[in-house]
């Protein structure tokens, strides 16, 4: 997020509006937090929270803000998630 492609603002709402507690969108409470510091993001879940919505929701994200062929989500650790670019090769040096 440190590039300006993302802006974290925007991801830090649509995650507010899209995390379902107890079946409802929208309806945080104190179940569940976001806080944001500068280009991390941390949701921080009382009740049990599954990684893999977490994801889930980012990819959704991605894909509403035509991101989704330059930025993929990847575990580093088993409560972290980040985004990277995919690694884009040339090939220009077949053709010649």
């Amino acid at each position: 997020m440190e590039d300006k492609v993302l802006d974290p603002v925007a991801f830090e709402k649509f995650l507010h509006d899209r995390i379902k507690v107890n079946g409802k969108a929208g309806n945080l409470g104190t179940k569940v937090t976001i806080s944001r510091d500068k280009s991390k993001l941390n949701v921080a879940a009382e009740l049990p929270f599954s990684k893999r919505y977490l994801k889930y929701l980012t990819k959704k994200f991605l894909k509403k803000q035509q991101l989704r062929d330059f930025l993929h989500v990847v575990a580093t650790s088993p409560s972290t998630y980040e985004l990277k670019y995919f690694q884009i090769t040339n090939d220009n040096d077949e053709e010649a």
